[in-house]
């Protein structure tokens, strides 16, 4: 018979077991984080510490729509969390359609740097041909020559043209493509060494029952040492998803050589980012 204490005994011990596989989890840096503000964000600064403290993050690539999200993180200086902060060349959400033929993106970029701490700009959404055009040139250029990375939300043919705009762009590709098939992902790493590729919402990591398929497994040990993984919390929906998000990923990384899946979780970010501030 299950009597009251028999069952507090039971979950107590069951905590227990729960508390060191939690702080043995692996450490993520979370390399696609938007804490957006229109006109409020999803979650107070403090319930999103909390989000992260629960789930062992130890640092995000920040950005905001405005920015202002990004700065209130660089302000606060959260004890035990790395916030690297990139440029977003948005305003309001209608921008993500202009913001590649509107001068006033390279002014907001200027003025935003001046601030002395971003590593990049972006995450920015550009498709095809659009990505001739004169004004991105100049951002990219000019991320090159601060040494900032980009952060692109782009399909191949625009992925391309940044490259073409200048081969020293390094450029987080948001998403790897969504589909892009996984040996093209090959090819397009082995052509650009600047390319990080990013796995938010990315398709066909794994198969039946969680297990990585044979060809991204074949991946993830030729290129360890530049795929990143994000949350993308451009909804509400992705903030209350958090925590599956972080255990699917959790779910695959577990699967690949320990030295691998560390790179991926959180060395790559680190090797790029760094050094990581103290606290």
């Amino acid at each position: 018979m299950i009597t009251w204490r028999n069952w507090l005994l039971a979950a107590a011990l069951s905590a227990l077991a729960w508390a060191p596989a939690r702080a043995q989890e692996i450490p993520i840096f979370d390399a696609h984080m938007h804490y957006n503000q229109e006109p409020n964000p999803t979650y107070t600064l403090d319930k999103l510490l909390e989000v992260f403290k629960r789930n062992t993050i130890t640092g995000v690539l920040a950005t905001s729509r405005p920015n202002k999200g990004t700065h209130q993180l660089m302000e606060a200086k959260p004890q035990g969390l790395w916030v690297v902060p990139f440029i977003r060349p948005y305003r309001i959400r209608a921008d993500i359609q202009t913001w590649f033929g509107d001068p006033l993106s390279i002014e907001l970029i200027e003025q935003e740097f001046k601030r002395g701490y971003y590593r990049g700009i972006g995450e920015f959404h550009l498709y095809g041909k659009a990505a001739w055009n004169p004004i991105v040139k100049q951002i990219v250029d000019f991320a090159v020559a601060n040494d900032l990375y980009l952060h692109a939300h782009s399909d191949e043919e625009a992925l391309l043209i940044l490259f073409e705009h200048n081969p020293r762009a390094r450029i987080i590709w948001a998403h790897t493509g969504f589909s892009t098939p996984a040996p093209r992902v090959a090819e397009l790493m082995d052509k650009y060494k600047g390319l990080y590729p990013e796995l938010s919402y990315r398709s066909g990591i794994t198969g039946s029952g969680g297990a990585l398929t044979a060809e991204w497994r074949d991946l993830f040990a030729r290129y360890s040492d530049r795929f990143l993984i994000g949350s993308d919390t451009w909804i509400p929906e992705r903030w209350l998803s958090y925590d599956s998000i972080m255990a699917e990923y959790r779910g695959w990384l577990k699967q690949l050589p320990p030295a691998q899946a560390q790179r991926i979780a959180n060395g790559n970010a680190e090797r790029l980012f760094g050094p990581k501030p103290s606290q």
